[in-house]
């Protein structure tokens, strides 16, 4: 079979955020850019949000991904043109100026001042509509401001990238559609003169008198890409994989972090839930970025899924689904996670670790959280523990372990980040400050990869405002 031959500039692999805005900043600046995404094309509107469908199309392996560990933490993948944006819920988050100074200090990464990142924030904010709901905030929501506003503690609602209808369609609600990378981004790097390879498995990276070739398939068929400048971009586990397999080890795939997040079912005695497939955006900020609280995905699928660990005590679920929703508190967790590729098997090996303080903190921030729930009126509390009874005072919070046990305690994660960190300590950082592997000319890392911790905030605000500074640098010979 011959094989498919495709040269151009700039090669981005990917097509999440961290390669759309890449592709975007650099497709407008007259880079001959081709972008490559191994998933299917597939538009917003092909299948209901967070639905079965959307779990079969445009996630890895189904959504079913493990982080070996004690405890295994599920974590889910995109797997389709514009990544993560795609199937999020679209919260939009500047990261934290505390956390910035720790990757300054630590990991050295230079220009890293919130005044540099600043435009670079505000540019992809307006490329993306990001703004407040104008609409009435959901039940969920009102209730986790009710118990904050009860316990003195910070919240607020959380901006997303949404456009609303200007005027809403009835009394209470605005219609709003999220604005992914397949709505915004990727149509506009094309209008550049991007062009766009969907379905594109990468397999390889080798220099090749002095230019990059990509070994790549599509169907079946060989494809060898030839480019001068190669952008990973393919998220905090396919980036370092794709490195690994092509011989690129130093300090790749050695540092990988995420958000560990533990989940509670609430009850209330009225009804909150009006079985939308969103996330309501109010978060708690009392205790950012160690810990965030706030409100997940609450349809009946997702209830029935969070109350696995109280088969024996839980309600009827399907009668009383409408009083309830589902809460969570996320902790910024440790670097110590490892990405390895395995032989004959298409996706890395994730294997994660945590520590006895870091079960202490969930352990507090589980507490917490239900002191919060109680404090907005809840009637029944169900944490993420198998055979913890469930929780009908503050009183039960006794049957809480001042230490979560890690063999019966149910975390799971969405952010993964932090396997090539950035910056100039070359001891423990994959790339430098602008993303380019060390020892390696005109290869670049732009997405969660370089994130050199947790941020403590969903990252993609993050990602795209160091994306687009990145190639901003690259564009202009820097």
């Amino acid at each position: 079979m011959s094989t498919e031959v495709h040269r151009c500039q700039v090669l981005v692999i990917g097509s999440g955020p961290g390669g759309s805005v890449t592709a975007w900043t650099l497709a407008a600046k007259g880079k001959d850019v081709l972008l490559v995404e191994e998933g299917p094309n597939l538009p917003l509107g092909s299948c209901p949000p967070f639905s079965i469908e959307e779990l079969r199309q445009k996630y890895r392996s189904g959504g079913m991904n493990p982080a070996l560990g004690k405890p295994t933490i599920p974590f889910v993948e995109a797997r389709c043109a514009g990544g993560g944006s795609e199937i999020n819920s679209g919260m939009y988050h500047r990261i934290p100026i505390e956390v910035l100074g720790v990757w300054r200090k630590k990991f050295q990464a230079q220009h890293l001042e919130m005044e540099h990142l600043l435009p670079h924030f505000e540019a992809c904010e307006s490329a993306l509509c990001v703004q407040l709901n104008p609409g009435k905030p959901p039940g969920a929501a009102t209730k986790m401001r009710t118990g904050a506003d009860a316990m003195g503690w910070k919240s607020k609602e959380i901006p997303r990238w949404f456009k609303y209808e200007k005027e809403p369609l009835d009394s209470k609600d605005h219609s709003g559609r999220r604005q992914s990378m397949t709505e915004t981004l990727i149509p506009r790097a094309m209008a550049f003169g991007c062009r766009f390879m969907t379905s594109v498995r990468a397999e390889q990276l080798r220099p090749k008198n002095k230019h990059w070739e990509l070994k790549a398939e599509r169907a079946g068929v060989p494809i060898s890409i030839f480019a001068d400048a190669v952008f990973l971009c393919c998220g905090a586990l396919q980036s370092p994989a794709l490195l690994r397999r092509s011989g690129i080890r130093k300090n790749i795939g050695n540092s990988l972090a995420l958000h560990p997040t533990i989940k509670v079912v609430a009850f209330f005695p009225d009804e909150i839930n009006a079985g939308c497939a969103d996330v309501a955006p109010q978060q708690v900020t009392e205790f950012a970025p160690r810990v965030c609280m706030g409100c997940s995905i609450s349809t009946l699928p997702y209830i029935s899924l969070a109350m696995s660990s109280h088969r024996k005590a839980k309600p009827d679920a399907c009668r009383d689904w409408r009083r309830a929703a589902i809460y969570y508190a996320m902790i910024m967790g440790p670097n110590t996670g490892t990405v390895r590729n395995v032989p004959f098997a298409k996706d890395p090996l994730v294997r994660y670790s945590l520590g006895k303080n870091h079960f202490e903190l969930l352990g507090t921030s589980l507490r917490d959280l239900c002191r919060l729930l109680f404090a907005a009126g809840a009637t029944e509390l169900y944490p993420g523990i198998a055979g913890c009874s469930p929780l009908k005072t503050e009183g039960d919070l006794r049957h809480i372990p001042p230490i979560l046990p890690p063999d019966s305690t149910d975390l799971m994660t969405i952010h993964l980040f932090s396997s090539c960190v950035m910056g100039e300590a070359r001891d423990i950082c994959a790339v430098d400050s602008f993303g380019k592997v060390h020892g390696h000319q005109n290869l670049f890392v732009n997405d969660a990869s370089l994130l050199c911790t947790a941020p403590g905030v969903n990252p993609q605000g993050s990602i795209m405002a160091i994306a687009r500074r990145n190639a901003l640098h690259f564009a202009n010979g820097l």
